[in-house]
């Protein structure tokens, strides 16, 4: 049989999370009740006591009379210390040592302390006062304390020894002679000679250079603790000392610079919010966020310290010290130029890297530090393969070209040349774009994929995002719209220069620029582009660099989306060639590169919309160029040749002497269709045979047998896989020497005169031979005539004697 139920009901859960509730709600009232007490029990006693304290130092006076103790006092002094405690019990001596511990100036009772009183002023009052025994002992009041006696005060004997007038006068005489010093030292090196102020010198820096390493070498060890040193190195940027204050903060910079760059994390650093610094964490989170937090600090500073060297040079102000003299002010600046352009390369990935190209981006147009902020700018364009940083640096630039009204050094728009841009969105015209109607292959219908494959794929695509996101991946989207963003920047630049100011010293720049990128512009550009172009040609107011320019900007568009284009440039066929002999042919034959690049994308790619007239005028020109330039442009010019021989199998016409065409050759004539090239020869191939340089002496060989891809007359893989603008720098001679050296010329004996020799007229031969032997018999005198007959060639007014005193 089950037991009985019990009658008592059982509390619901609802009814249990109730009382549950109330009694934590209780408990928490009864803790803040007890803290609020305990919190007013303070507040009294310390009140009492601020109370009891209020007025202590001058209730207690100076002395005002001395005393010397009696004899009975001092007898009983000497009986308590001689007193044996041996001889008492153990209670006994603890009463007696409470009892004499205790204060026995204070009336209160032993166990007063147990009881509350609150008349603590009053027992404080009865505290008889205590006189100084020793006149020139004074007594120094110190804050009470409080024990279970109450409140007692403290106080602290100061022997004087002088009086305070005397101490004044010793302080002023010290501070003199501080004064004194300071003043003294500069005297004191002022006497010393060279050598001892050089050895003086040499040794404070030695100083200062130990402490630098031994700081940077603390820091880099351990960077998360010790990364208060970084301030210590900071702090020696203001060298006090004169004779090594320029030296020390060279020093430091360049060793800050190298500090940050080796203890920086590879990742910006974040601030954190209010809600997250609030947050608790562990120890070694919060450790890694003040090591973040002090090293974003530090950072910060040195690079305003740079900054403000810098602009302190600018602006030739003595604002951050007075022991640099103006003209030391230069060097600083240069090497503070010179670890802000270290840091932009190296730090591109952390905070303040856009700070850093604001305070560059003036100096490029400075001459004293152009080169070295151009070549740091160059290299951030070549090594960015992204295009985030690259695009910041840009628009810096673009708004330093604006601001200065395009009055800026052409090496700033030069180092837009190292950008990195290969591929960007271009924009089709609208029949590329149309949506085209095809039927529907089988291929395609496998292509509709069923709900649950589309659900699949979609599920799969965004797995990959994911670790590309994890990995940390620039997606190649991401990567092309940052290169078009630049190159409209880019192109900004150019176009406004064009239309503002194609007459400034930028345009050799701006024209260079759009060669370099001109595969990459749009198609709504090229009429306009064109026209432009044309019309700064036909102006003559550019060099023979920037029209080679203009022509290969003009050539490499129409090679590329602009083939389309009904187009002719028979004008820039023809102002090339007639620049042809114009070119320089000395050490600074860079135009020449230009020249072959041209050639490639007038001849080789357009070669279905060349005639063969104009072919063969071009290579007759060329021909004769190759003859006045340096080797290494005459192997370009030489190459180009062989290749325009391909392209136009019919040019071999010109290595025939005997084909001939109606009229003759007209070399001064600047129009290539109209020259009659098809009636001259090649004959520059067989004076380059003779030339000093051997891959010359090569291809003027090769191509006087018609160019042949096989046979003992082909060229060397070497040389035949290898374009002319190739060729045209591996052979350069920028460090004055030959690619390959050049043998020297061979030493042949001189033809010697021999006696034995046979004339073919018999009588001038026993002439000869009489006067010959005659002349070993007795000595000759030439200055009348032997022979009374004249020679034979019908000269009588020279005589033979005088023809043979020649050869003598």
């Amino acid at each position: 049989m089950a037991p009985p139920r019990s009658k008592k009901r059982r509390p619901t859960f609802r009814r249990l999370l109730k009382t549950s509730s109330v009694k934590l709600d209780n408990k928490m009232k009864n803790r803040q009740m007890k803290q609020q007490s305990s919190t007013n029990k303070q507040r009294k006693e310390q009140k009492r006591m601020r109370q009891a304290l209020k007025g202590s130092a001058h209730s207690m006076p100076r002395p005002l009379e001395t005393y010397v103790k009696r004899a009975e006092e001092e007898e009983e002094e000497d009986f308590l210390e001689t007193l044996p405690t041996d001889m008492m019990d153990d209670t006994d001596l603890q009463q007696m040592t409470s009892f004499l511990g205790r204060d026995l100036s204070s009336c209160a009772p032993v166990h007063g302390a147990k009881k509350r009183r609150s008349d603590v002023l009053p027992s404080y009052e009865k505290v008889p006062r205590k006189m100084s025994r020793v006149q020139e002992k004074e007594v120094v009041h110190l804050l009470p304390i409080k024990d279970k006696t109450g409140v007692i005060p403290q106080s602290l004997e100061r022997v004087r020894t002088k009086p305070p007038d005397e101490d004044d006068k010793e302080d002023e005489e010290e501070a003199t002679l501080e004064g004194e010093k300071e003043g003294a030292e500069p005297q004191i090196v002022a006497t010393l000679t060279q050598e001892e102020r050089a050895s003086v010198r040499a040794q404070k820096i030695r100083e200062r250079r130990l402490t630098i390493a031994r700081l940077a070498s603390t820091v880099i060890s351990d960077p998360v603790n010790n990364i208060k040193c970084v301030k210590q190195l900071r702090g020696m940027l203001m060298e006090a000392e004169s004779c090594v204050a320029v030296t020390v903060r060279k020093l430091v910079m360049v060793s800050l610079m190298e500090i940050f760059k080796d203890i920086t994390p590879t990742y910006k650093i974040r601030p954190l919010t209010s809600a997250e610094k609030a947050t608790k964490v562990k120890k070694e989170t919060k450790q890694l966020r003040e090591f973040e937090e002090g090293l974003l600090s530090q950072y910060k500073f040195f690079l305003e310290d740079l900054e403000q060297t810098i602009k302190d040079w600018k602006q030739q102000k003595r604002k951050r010290s007075q022991k640099v003299a103006l003209e030391s002010y230069s060097s600083l600046a240069q090497v503070a130029v010179r670890c802000l352009c270290q840091l932009l390369l190296a730090m591109s990935h952390f905070n303040f890297h856009n700070n850093i190209m604001v305070a560059l981006a003036p100096l490029m147009n400075d001459k004293t530090v152009s080169q070295m902020c151009c070549d740091a700018f160059a290299a951030l364009f070549h090594q960015d393969k992204v295009g985030g940083a690259s695009l910041a640096a840009v628009r810096v630039i673009s708004g330093l070209v604006k601001s200065h009204n395009y009055n800026v050094r052409p090496q700033v728009l030069r180092t837009l040349l190292s950008l990195r841009i290969k591929e960007v969105h271009v924009k089709k015209d609208l029949h590329a774009t149309a949506p085209k109607m095809k039927m529907m292959t089988n291929k395609d219908k496998k292509k509709n994929l069923s709900r649950m494959q589309r659900k699949w794929k979609k599920a799969e695509e965004k797995l990959q995002q994911e670790l590309l996101e994890a990995e940390a991946l620039d997606s190649k989207d991401k990567k092309i719209q940052l290169h078009t963003d630049i190159l409209n920047m880019v192109f900004l630049i150019y176009f406004r220069i064009l239309k503002k100011a194609h007459k400034s010293l930028l345009i050799s720049a701006v024209l260079e620029g759009l060669a370099n990128f001109a595969h990459l512009i749009n198609l709504e550009f090229f009429d306009d582009l064109l026209n432009v172009l044309q019309r700064l040609i036909q102006s003559g107011d550019l060099t023979n660099q920037e029209s080679l320019h203009c022509i290969q900007t003009v050539f490499t568009i129409l090679s590329g989306q602009g083939d389309a284009l009904n187009i002719d440039p028979l004008n820039f066929y023809s102002h090339l060639y007639k620049m042809l002999p114009q070119l320089h042919a000395g050490a600074h034959s860079d135009d020449i590169i230009t020249v072959l690049r041209c050639l490639d994308a007038m001849l080789i790619r357009r070669r279905k919309q060349v005639t063969l007239q104009r072919a063969m005028a071009f290579i007759k020109r060329l021909s004769m160029l190759s003859l006045h330039v340096l080797p290494n442009a005459s192997v370009g010019i030489l190459a180009a040749n062989r290749a325009a021989l391909h392209s136009f199998p019919k040019c071999d016409f010109l290595l025939d002497n005997e084909v001939q065409g109606s009229g003759f050759y007209l070399p001064e004539l600047d129009q290539p269709e109209h020259c009659n090239a098809q009636n001259t020869a090649l004959w520059e191939l067989h004076t380059l045979q003779r030339h000093f340089h051997p891959v010359v002496r090569q291809l003027a060989v090769h191509l006087s047998r018609g160019a042949p891809s096989e046979g003992s007359a082909a060229l060397s893989v070497e040389l035949s896989r290898r374009s002319p603008v190739q060729l045209f720098d591996d052979y350069t001679m920028k460090d004055m020497t030959f690619n390959p050296p050049v043998a020297p010329p061979s030493h042949r004996k001189k033809d010697v005169f021999q006696w034995n020799t046979t004339l073919l007229h018999a009588d001038l031969q026993e002439m000869i031979d009489s006067v010959l032997t005659a002349s070993e018999e007795a000595e000759l005198d030439f200055t009348m005539c032997v022979c009374d007959y004249h020679c034979y060639f019908n000269t009588p007014s020279v005589c033979v004697c005088v023809r043979l005193s020649l050869l003598l």
